[in-house]
């Protein structure tokens, strides 16, 4: 509950530390927006 209602931009949050901050900050309550940029394949 300590993050009640706040919101939350994360990025990097498709993968790694990123989701596993998101998923933190959902947990105690938060908004979050994890975002990533796309994956280029050349």
């Amino acid at each position: 509950m300590r993050l009640h209602r706040k919101i939350a931009r994360i990025t990097g949050g498709s993968r790694g530390i990123g989701l596993a901050t998101a998923r933190l900050f959902i947990a105690e309550g938060a908004i979050a927006a994890p975002a990533a940029a796309p994956a280029w394949r050349g």
